[in-house]
């Protein structure tokens, strides 16, 4: 067979990429050098199990027909999931879709998908989209920092995911980082409990009910509940003490976190992303000037800490490079 037909077979395949969010399915398709097309987004349907595990299919089945118009084909689907995925039997912990606590997600889809699939925890979905396409292009030696309603890592080293022994490498959040344990470190860990999007809400919302006086009280029109960590960037953005009080805090328990990755793992890169990192010019600089007090100094000097250039998309992209996997 001549080198361009290969090349013209080769130009006609594509992978399939789906991120499932908590609150959103998104899909696309995805050629071998990551370009992607026909990508499509719609809410998640999270009112029985087997409903979103339908609203998968049908969106695998809309990717089919638009690859057989086409005349292409499809190699692999890769699936990100917002949790854990065990390997071995591809069952899933994905907690905040209920009904998907140990549910074998990959056995109920082949029975309905024949093409082959691949599913990941969403953080390694990061940190393997960062790296096919985004800040983190081309190194062998990445860790994705995913701060948002939680703190996970996804890691590669060596060019190889890092999955764990138990499917669970990554979990970061449960870092310790204060010898004086609290309550809140049992269900979360200390790490996530102070330096997740989740903790910075809680904690300026707590001082407020204390009694101490911000700007933010002004931004929610008195609704305190509703005070989220944009609003207490936004507040720190205009000097407000008590915000500006809970963004420090939160930046030393983010580079002591970011510290002991680069001292484990001695990655070229750390890319950030999630949620809080949304407002990632504010908090990048004073992260990267902490950080190196703590870290191995070596490592500290060589590693490069960056924003996620990808953004939402990262977990996407990490899909679509998961079905470029299979054999």
């Amino acid at each position: 067979m001549s080198a361009m037909v290969l090349e013209e077979q080769q130009r006609k395949t594509y992978s399939i990429g789906i991120d499932v969010g908590g609150t959103k399915i998104s899909a696309a398709l995805f050629t071998p050098e990551g370009k992607m097309s026909s990508r499509n987004k719609s809410p998640i349907d999270t009112s029985k199990p087997e409903k979103t595990l339908f609203q998968i299919i049908q969106i695998i089945r809309d990717l089919e027909s638009h690859v057989e118009k086409e005349k292409a084909g499809i190699k692999a689907i890769g699936i990100a999931i917002p949790g854990i995925v065990y390997q071995s039997t591809g069952i899933v912990w994905a907690p905040n879709i209920p009904g998907w606590e140990h549910y074998p997600l990959r056995d109920n889809l082949q029975r309905e998908i024949m093409i082959p699939i691949m599913l990941e925890s969403d953080r390694s979905a990061y940190v393997l989209g960062e790296q096919w396409c985004g800040i983190a292009r081309g190194l062998r030696d990445v860790v994705f920092l995913a701060v948002g309603t939680g703190i996970g890592a996804g890691i590669i080293v060596d060019g190889i995911l890092c999955r764990g022994s138990e499917d669970i490498a990554g979990a970061v959040g449960w870092f310790a980082l204060d010898p004086i344990f609290r309550e809140e470190y049992a269900e979360m860990g200390c790490f996530e409990a102070e330096a997740s999007g989740s903790a910075v809400a809680r904690k300026a919302i707590q001082l407020i009910k204390e009694g101490e006086s911000s700007l933010m009280f002004e931004l929610v029109n008195g609704n305190l509940e509703s005070i989220t960590a944009k609003t207490v960037v936004e507040a720190a953005r205009k000097s407000d003490v008590l915000a500006m009080k809970v963004i420090e805090s939160t930046i030393k328990y983010l580079s002591m976190g970011i510290a002991n990755i680069v001292s484990i793992l001695n990655p070229q890169m750390i890319v950030l992303g999630g949620g809080l990192f949304q407002s990632g010019d504010f908090l990048l600089e004073p992260v990267k000037a902490e950080f190196r007090k703590w870290a191995q100094p070596i490592a500290a000097k060589n590693v490069k800490i960056e924003l996620s250039s990808l953004g939402e998309d990262a977990g996407l992209y990490g899909a679509g490079k998961l079905a470029w996997h299979t054999n």
